[in-house]
């Protein structure tokens, strides 16, 4: 039905950059709020930044200032801009749509996920 696929993962230094992306494709009439969440090993998955259609944004405190969420909704894609990497950034990534289908009905898809891993 939908499928979202990410990537720009990596291995970067503190202090360094990184771009992800992920893109929706499949049965899509419109996608509504889009989010990035991430898990590191040991610990619970959190929603790290969402956007909604129109562009209004919300960030979990601990990247306030560092990570910038954005979209294309004419590409189905959203991204997350990540700067002033730290350690404690290290998981993985993952993105998630609200989907409503051109078959109609509405639900939640998820990426697979991608590695960011920030050591020196």
């Amino acid at each position: 039905q939908v499928q979202l696929v990410e990537s720009g993962g990596g291995l970067v230094q503190p202090g360094g950059s990184l771009r992800l992306s992920c893109a929706a494709s499949g049965s899509i009439f419109r996608i509504y709020t889009m989010g990035w969440y991430r898990q590191a090993p040991g610990k619970q998955r959190e929603l790290v930044a969402s956007v909604t259609r129109g562009g209004r944004t919300n960030y979990v405190d601990s990247v306030k200032g560092r990570f910038t969420i954005s979209r294309d909704n004419a590409k189905n894609t959203v991204y997350l801009q990540m700067n002033s990497l730290k350690p404690e950034d290290t998981a993985v990534y993952s993105c998630n749509a609200d989907v409503a289908l051109l078959v109609g009905g509405q639900r939640i898809y998820w990426g697979q996920g991608t590695q960011v891993t920030v050591s020196s």
